[in-house]
């Protein structure tokens, strides 16, 4: 006969968050169930309700629910296996929670680096839950991945590579003469002194942000950005300031109205089939933007992660083209094209800004992973990479098209947008008001994952960014006619409660 005193019970659970709190739901969740584990009211082998069982009983939404029990099972209390639910394995990580020990808690929110909004905590922790389709990802989908160019390079490596020991401060210096001279078909002029290998190009906004610029000052760019999602230079003490843009491009002239006389500034742009718009800046326009920044003396960080993935026609050179005194630094990577798992990218300047910024990389991480350094050389210098790019090219225009005939079909009365020649992006401008951090939640229960306009803005909106670039074809029409669906109930229940 089976011991039943050994038999696993499911915990029976009669408390819900406080809305009031100040204490965010994900948090008052780790707090309960570790105090009922700490008090043994929650023994070993207690088995939890399953995600959406819970989150119902909390009244908040699963993704919540997942941000606390992940927490917990990074302390080593709780384990979730597919198919048996969460388990209780431990109670040892409860001294954390007495009041003996320190509050890491007040530890953790005493540094300087601002954490990430709950969007986008959300965003970074749903993107890898099984089932879900991801309509707004910034990165190309495994299908095109090009097994063959990888694993020949993988080969020649086995037997070329002879040390994986630290690199030289700059990086492989192997990899910075081959990117001078893809770059130099772009018209930028460089040297291997002047390009700086990082740990992809987000490292690189964080290197300028720690050593380049003091407290208080000013950062413009694009409204929206990419850069308004990340908390990269706030963390320094830096100031966002969102520029207005068209057609064409930012709105450059509204930056003289904005900007005092000898203030420390810098302007961020993406004229390249930009993030989250998909717009590309003018030839006439970046020309005119060069010349008001020279006048001004006001410095330009360049971001071109997006400039090899043109679709109809290949955009205007960089502004780093016409630069010949070392007032742009200009970023790129391989993340978009082809692998963000590499983690790597580069960043072209002046000696002097290469050699400051290297050293610091060396404080932060003595430098790129070598492995990677030495693949990105392989990758670049195969016959192969070019004509991987033109297939890219050519799976993502059908992928684009598909989602605007989508669009077309099911959004026509409900949205505006674009069509963009390049890059990832469609900026989808809903026509109505709608309460735009349900909609994200409704989708999600949908099994869709949404990256909402407003991350990326500076004031509210009612904007959605499209990602054509990581959807499984066979997904685009059914998940934008769901989405559809999703407005139209939202726009209906807006209108009924204005009347």
């Amino acid at each position: 006969m089976a011991d039943k005193s050994k038999e696993k019970k499911t915990v029976v659970i009669d408390w819900v968050p406080d809305k009031n709190s100040k204490v965010p739901m994900y948090k008052q969740i780790v707090n309960y169930i570790s105090s009922k584990i700490s008090s043994g009211d929650w023994t070993i082998g207690s088995i939890l309700p399953p995600q959406r069982e819970l989150a119902k009983i909390f009244g908040v939404n699963r993704s919540t629910v997942v941000a606390a029990l992940e927490e917990l099972e990074s302390f080593g209390i709780l384990k979730g296996e597919t198919g048996k639910g969460t388990t209780v394995i431990s109670n040892t990580w409860s001294l954390l929670f007495s009041s003996t020990t320190p509050d890491w808690g007040r530890y953790i929110h005493l540094g300087i680096f601002k954490e990430n909004v709950p969007t986008i905590q959300a965003i970074n922790k749903m993107e890898f839950e099984k089932g879900i389709i991801r309509l707004g990802t910034g990165e190309l989908s495994p299908e095109f991945y090009p097994a063959k160019m990888v694993n020949d390079i993988f080969m020649k490596l086995s037997r070329s590579i002879t040390s994986l020991n630290y690199l030289e401060p700059l990086g492989l210096l192997e990899l910075r003469e081959i990117l001078c001279l893809r770059l130099k078909e772009k018209g930028i002029q460089c040297k291997p002194s002047n390009i700086l290998i990082t740990s992809g190009s987000l490292q690189a906004l964080q290197l300028i942000s720690v050593c380049m610029l003091k407290q208080g000052s000013l950062v413009y760019c694009e409204a929206p950005s990419y850069i308004k999602s990340l908390q990269v230079f706030q963390s320094m003490g830096m100031k966002l300031l969102g520029v207005n843009m068209d057609s064409e491009g930012i709105q450059y002239w509204n930056i003289g109205t904005e900007r005092k006389y000898g203030e420390d500034a810098l302007l961020y742009t993406i004229p390249s089939f930009h993030n989250p718009t998909g717009i590309v800046m003018s030839a006439a326009r970046r020309k005119e933007l060069f010349k008001f920044c020279s006048d001004n003396r006001l410095p330009i960080i360049e971001d071109d992660a997006y400039g090899d993935i043109w679709i109809d026609e290949e955009p205007p050179r960089p502004l780093k083209s016409m630069d010949e005194n070392g007032m742009i630094i200009y970023l790129g990577t391989i993340s978009k094209v082809l692998a963000p798992g590499l983690r790597i990218g580069w960043l072209v300047g002046s000696e002097a800004v290469v050699e400051r910024l290297g050293d610091v990389k060396m404080q932060v991480d003595y430098g790129a992973s070598s492995v990677s350094q030495w693949i990105l050389k392989e990758i670049l210098l195969n016959n192969y990479f070019d004509q991987y790019l033109d297939e890219v090219r050519r799976a993502l225009k059908s992928r684009r098209n598909l989602m605007i005939e989508a669009l077309e079909k099911y959004f026509s009365d409900l949205a505006v947008w674009n069509v963009p020649k390049g890059g990832f992006y469609i900026w989808l401008k809903l026509k109505k008001e709608i309460a735009m951090e349900k909609l994200f939640h409704l989708a999600l229960k949908e099994g869709m994952l949404l990256n909402p306009g407003s991350i990326y803005d500076f004031k509210k909106n009612n904007a959605l960014r499209l990602s054509y670039s990581y959807i499984y074809e066979k997904d685009i029409m059914s998940s934008i006619h769901k989405l559809s669906r999703i407005v139209g109930l939202l726009t209906k229940e807006k209108q009924q409660q204005s009347k």
